[in-house]
């Protein structure tokens, strides 16, 4: 038995090529997250980076998970506190 031939069909959406599809994310939180790592891989030992809350354009919480996880795909150890205005990064261990 003969396959019957499906209708031709105009995409709804626009095409590409598969190769040109980006591969990374990048989220919102990439830029903020990249600069803190940067500072903190940069201390000296016994510092930490001092980040107002204003600079995050988010809330510190969502902020903290998207630096422990950038973190932990560059193995870089990084401990967190806040107070009212400033969230607090640094490098743990050696």
């Amino acid at each position: 038995m003969a396959k019957k031939a499906l209708p031709a069909r105009k995409p709804t959406f626009e095409t590409m090529h598969q190769i040109d599809v980006p591969q990374s994310r990048n989220g919102k939180h990439r830029k903020i997250v990249t600069d803190i790592l940067a500072d903190v891989e940069a201390l000296a030992a016994g510092e930490a980076a001092k980040i107002p809350f204003k600079a995050l354009n988010d809330t510190k919480e969502n902020v903290r998970a998207a630096l422990s996880r950038e973190s932990k795909k560059r193995n870089l150890t990084i401990a967190t506190a806040a107070d009212a205005e400033f969230l607090y990064v640094w490098r743990e261990g050696p």
